[in-house]
C-alpha cells in the first residue's frame, strides 16, 4: 500500500504534462553515455521542452485516458519522454537532429496534436520548420515585391528622375512624330 502512494505523484505529474501538450515524443535512449545524454538534455531543455526519464509502468498508468494512450504498446525497454507544451515540431526535430549525429537514440512514436505518429511519422514531423521559421519565410515573401519596387524606384531616380525620363521620352517620340 505504501509503494503505491508513493507512485501516485510521479503518475500524477506524468499526466498532468502530457494532458495539454502540443507534442509527446517517445524515445528509447540506451546506449547513450552520460556526455551525449547530458548535450541532448541542454538542447531539449533551450528549445523548452521537458525530457524526463520514467519507468514504463507509471507511463502506463499515466496514459490511460489520454491521447497518449496509443503510446502504451511501446513501453518495453529503456524509454523516456520529450514533452513540449508550446511548440509541436520542435522535439521531434531535436530529437531526429540528434538521432542522425549518435544513432544509439531511437525515436519509437509520438502524439502530435492529439494524433498518434509512428517512427516514419515522428521523422517526417521532424522536417518541418519551426514556426519562427515559417513566419521569417512568410515575412520574406511579403517583403520582396514591396522592396523590388523601391529598388526600381530608387533606379529611377538614379538615372536622372523618373519625370525627367518620361519627358525626354517623350519629346524623342515627338520629334519622330514630325
Amino acid at each position: 500500500m505504501a509503494k503505491v502512494e508513493q507512485k501516485r505523484p510521479i503518475v500524477e505529474e506524468i499526466a498532468n504534462s502530457v494532458k495539454d501538450a502540443q507534442s509527446v515524443i517517445l524515445v528509447n535512449y540506451s546506449g547513450l553515455t552520460v556526455e551525449q545524454d547530458t548535450i541532448l538534455r541542454r538542447q531539449l531543455r533551450e528549445a523548452g521542452v521537458q525530457y524526463k526519464v520514467y519507468k514504463n509502468t507509471m507511463m502506463n498508468f499515466a496514459f490511460k485516458g489520454t491521447d497518449c494512450e496509443s503510446l502504451t504498446p511501446h513501453l518495453h525497454g529503456t524509454n523516456a519522454l520529450a514533452v513540449s507544451a508550446d511548440d509541436a515540431t520542435a522535439p521531434a526535430r531535436i530529437l531526429s537532429k540528434f538521432a542522425k549525429e549518435y544513432p544509439a537514440l531511437e525515436l519509437i512514436a509520438g502524439v502530435v496534436e492529439g494524433n498518434y505518429n509512428d517512427q516514419a511519422g515522428v521523422q517526417a514531423l521532424a522536417s518541418i520548420p519551426s514556426r519562427d521559421e515559417l513566419l521569417g519565410k512568410l515575412l520574406g515573401s511579403i517583403q520582396s515585391p514591396i522592396a523590388n519596387f523601391a529598388r526600381v524606384l530608387n533606379q529611377l531616380a538614379e538615372a536622372g528622375g523618373g519625370e525627367a525620363a518620361m519627358a525626354a521620352k517623350g519629346s524623342g517620340e515627338e520629334a519622330a512624330a514630325e
